[in-house]
C-alpha cells in the first residue's frame, strides 16, 4: 500500500505511452518508426538488464513484477522518445543531431534523477549517478540514429 503513488505514476505513464505510440506511428514512414521502436527496445532492455544484474541500480516498484528491469521504460517510454528524436533529426546534419540529442537526453536524465530522489521507482547503487544516465541515454539515441542511417542507406541501394 505504501507504493500507491509509484504504481499510479506508472499506470499514468503507461496510458500516456500507449497513446503516444499510436499517435507516432500514424506519421509516415511508419515502417521506420516501428524499426526504431523495436531497435531502441532491444538495446535498452539489454543495457538495462546488464546494469541491473551488475547492481548499478534497481527498480523497487515495478508495474510488471516478472521483470527486473523497468519494462515500461525500456519497452515503451524510451523507444517512443527515440522515435521523436529520429523524427526531429531525420534531415539534420551531425551538429544538429548532436544538439538535438542533448535536448532529448538532458530532460530524460533530469526526469530519472527526480524519480530516483523523490520516488521508489528507481534507486541508484554503487557509483551510478544521473551523469551516467545522461551519457547512456545520449549514447543509445545516437546509436539508434546511426543504425537507422545505415538501414535507410541500405534500403535505398536495393
Amino acid at each position: 500500500m505504501g507504493n500507491k503513488f509509484e504504481k499510479n505514476t506508472l499506470r499514468i505513464l503507461f496510458i500516456l505511452g500507449i497513446g503516444a505510440f499510436f499517435n507516432l506511428i500514424r506519421k509516415p514512414p511508419m515502417k521506420e518508426w516501428i524499426i526504431i521502436f523495436l531497435l531502441k527496445s532491444y538495446i535498452a532492455s539489454i543495457l538495462d538488464n546488464i546494469l541491473v544484474k551488475k547492481g548499478y541500480f534497481k527498480y523497487p516498484v515495478n508495474l510488471f513484477k516478472i521483470f527486473d528491469i523497468s519494462a515500461l521504460f525500456s519497452y515503451l517510454l524510451f523507444p517512443i522518445i527515440c522515435i521523436y528524436f529520429n523524427q526531429i533529426t531525420k534531415n539534420s546534419n551531425i551538429k544538429g543531431i548532436l544538439f538535438k540529442c542533448l535536448l532529448f537526453s538532458l530532460p530524460s536524465a533530469l526526469a530519472e534523477h527526480w524519480l530516483e530522489r523523490k520516488t521508489k521507482l528507481i534507486k541508484y547503487k554503487k557509483s551510478w549517478t544521473s551523469v551516467h544516465s545522461f551519457f547512456s541515454i545520449a549514447f543509445t539515441f545516437l546509436m539508434v540514429r546511426f543504425l537507422m542511417t545505415l538501414i535507410r542507406t541500405a534500403s535505398q541501394k536495393q
